[in-house]
């Protein structure tokens, strides 16, 4: 069977190269594990030009775990976090304040909407209890990008703190430590780095890192702990993910040569533009106008057809060679195609022609899309 390309936000298609990384078993306490960890840490930190101001904390797990790491470790229990919500992944970040008891509230825009600073500062001047601010940077549930420069430059001139889920971003757009002020940027191995999930980082402010001790509500998501015993020892607290980090580190490489992260957006907004260009010719409408869809996952209404279902359509464009992903809104009926991973352009064409051909298969013409979509 051939293996199918994944149009999906993560887990995605990797490299042969980045496959072949994981034949090899490490031990854990292995110097050259370690060193290869040290490594991933330091290209990590390198695509932020964050060394002099941030630490780089990796973490069992996925993205999620990472985000409920930084928020547990950085926000003090009386803290209190103002979430930005346009999407499930912002809704997602308010579910862990609520487990973890950190009082929060939250701002929601329409899913089409981007947050605003402005909105951001009214907010802030309005509430001077919040302490930080956490936001989702691409919201992968439509594609959305929000505008973080311009809300980082807003919190730190209200003196607070802010935690930013970078998971579909880092890697593609681009993110200066230098210039953007924040305490945590999170991000993980399985999406714009291009290798496989199970491990996710935080890029946490030194000073904001070494003031966070006793705020944690957990042994293992304690990223201050993570971190004093790998800068201590070199090595993780407990069993690390060593294929997962094998990869990653297989994977920048080829992050290097490709031209790092100029040259990964290029790809990636090809494969967009592709793709939307190939999907506007079968009648069907993305969900976000272009000023503010990413070239990360692109979300796009569905056939208004009795005859169409996702799970049919879904196995129909599998078995052309292609997995897509399900929409995540409550209002629309949409579904989702990915431009990140190892494809290019040629890819999005043929995936393209699959969707083509899967309507087709479930009776659905040209003519018919374009009329209801």
């Amino acid at each position: 069977m051939t293996t199918p390309i994944l149009l999906t936000p993560g887990p995605l298609t990797t490299s042969n190269r980045t496959r072949q990384a994981m034949l090899v078993d490490w031990g854990s306490w292995d110097e050259r594990f370690n060193q290869l960890t040290a490594s991933v840490c330091e290209q990590l930190l390198a695509i932020i030009d964050g060394a002099a101001s941030h630490h780089c904390v990796p973490l069992q797990g996925s993205g999620t775990f990472a985000v409920e790491a930084a928020i547990g470790t950085l926000v003090p229990r009386n803290g209190k976090v103002l979430v930005l919500i346009n999407g499930a992944y912002g809704k997602r970040l308010a579910k862990i304040c609520e487990v973890l008891g950190r009082d929060f509230s939250t701002f929601e825009t329409a899913e089409d909407q981007p947050t605003t600073a402005a909105d951001v500062g009214r907010l802030l001047h309005a509430d001077k209890a919040i302490t930080h601010v956490a936001l989702i940077h691409c919201e992968t549930s439509t594609g959305i990008l929000n505008p973080l420069a311009e809300i980082a430059q807003v919190v730190k001139h209200h003196g607070k703190r802010l935690i930013v889920d970078a998971m579909s971003s880092f890697g593609a757009l681009p993110i200066d430590a230098r210039t953007v002020p924040f305490d945590a940027l999170i991000a993980a191995s399985g999406k714009c780095l291009e290798g496989v999930p199970g491990m996710g980082f935080v890029f946490v402010d030194k000073q904001a890192l070494s003031a966070a001790e006793g705020n944690c509500h957990s042994l293992a998501m304690d990223l201050l702990d993570q971190h004093s015993y790998m800068a201590r020892t070199g090595q993780w607290r407990f069993t690390p993910p060593t294929h997962v980090v094998a990869a990653l580190h297989e994977a920048l490489l080829q992050y290097a040569e490709e031209g790092g992260l100029p040259a990964r957006h290029q790809r990636y907004a090809h494969n967009c533009k592709a793709l939307l260009d190939g999907m506007a010719e079968l009648g069907l409408r993305s969900f976000l106008p272009a000023a503010i869809q990413a070239p990360i996952i692109v979300t796009f209404h569905a056939p208004q057809d009795p005859r169409y279902q996702f799970r049919d359509f879904y196995e129909r464009v599998k078995a052309r060679g292609f997995i897509l992903y399900p929409g995540k809104l409550t209002q629309v009926e949409t579904f989702r195609v990915g431009c990140i991973g190892h494809v290019d352009a040629n890819d999005m064409h043929a995936a393209v022609t699959a969707i083509a051909e899967g309507l087709q298969a479930m009776g659905l013409t040209l003519s018919s899309i374009g009329a209801h979509a």
